[in-house]
C-alpha cells in the first residue's frame, strides 16, 4: 500500500488554445443563423427570391475569384520579367478571393461579409491588421519554432542580397579521428 500519489506515466496534455476550442461552437451557430436567416428570408420574399439570391451569390463569386486570381497571376508574370519578386498588395488579392468564396458559399451573412471585403478600405485596413499581428507572433516566437524559422529566413546582407544555407557546427568531439570507411551500396 502506498500513501503518496502515482506519478504520471505520461506528459501534460497541452493546453488547447483558444481558437481550438470555440471555432466549432462558432461554425455551428454561423450555419444556424444562416439557415435563419434563409427560411425568414423565403417566408418574406418566397422561395424562388432566395434561390435568385444564392445563384447571383454565386456568379458573382466565380467572377471576382477568377479576376483575383487573374490579377495575382499578372503580378506575378510582371515582376517574374522584371526579375525580381512581386510588389506586396496589402493583402488585396487574397482578401478578394476570400470575399468571392464567401459569396459562392449558400447563405445571406456570407454574401453580406464577401461584399465587405471587396470594398478596398476594408481591404486595406484588413491587411495591415494582419500585417501587424503577423510580425507580433513572430517576435513573440520562441527560438527553435516556425516563427523563428521566418525570423532567419527574412536575414539578409548589407547589400541586400538574400544568402540561403544552412549552418553546421561540428563539436570537437564529433568528427571521427581515423580515415572514414568507404561508402557501400
Amino acid at each position: 500500500m502506498t500513501t503518496g500519489a502515482p506519478t504520471p506515466t505520461h506528459p501534460a496534455r497541452p493546453r488547447r488554445s483558444r481558437l481550438r476550442t470555440f471555432l466549432p461552437l462558432g461554425i455551428a451557430a454561423w450555419l444556424v443563423l444562416e439557415i435563419w436567416l434563409l427560411t425568414v428570408v423565403a417566408g418574406a420574399a418566397g422561395g424562388l427570391t432566395v434561390f435568385l439570391l444564392l445563384l447571383a451569390g454565386l456568379v458573382l463569386g466565380t467572377v471576382v475569384i477568377k479576376r483575383a486570381g487573374r490579377r495575382a497571376f499578372q503580378n506575378l508574370n510582371e515582376a517574374l520579367q522584371r526579375g525580381g519578386t512581386p510588389a506586396p498588395s496589402g493583402g488585396g488579392n487574397g482578401l478578394m478571393m476570400l470575399g468571392g468564396l464567401l459569396l459562392m458559399l449558400p447563405g445571406l451573412i456570407s454574401d453580406a461579409v464577401g461584399l465587405l471585403l471587396l470594398i478596398p478600405p476594408v481591404q486595406k485596413a484588413l491587411g495591415r491588421y494582419a500585417e501587424r499581428t503577423f510580425d507580433r507572433k513572430l517576435r513573440q516566437a520562441g527560438p527553435g519554432s516556425l516563427g523563428d524559422a521566418f525570423q532567419q529566413a527574412r536575414m539578409h546582407r548589407p547589400d541586400g542580397k538574400v544568402v540561403q544555407g544552412e549552418v553546421i557546427r561540428d563539436e570537437p568531439g564529433d568528427t571521427p579521428e581515423g580515415p572514414r570507411p568507404p561508402l557501400t551500396h
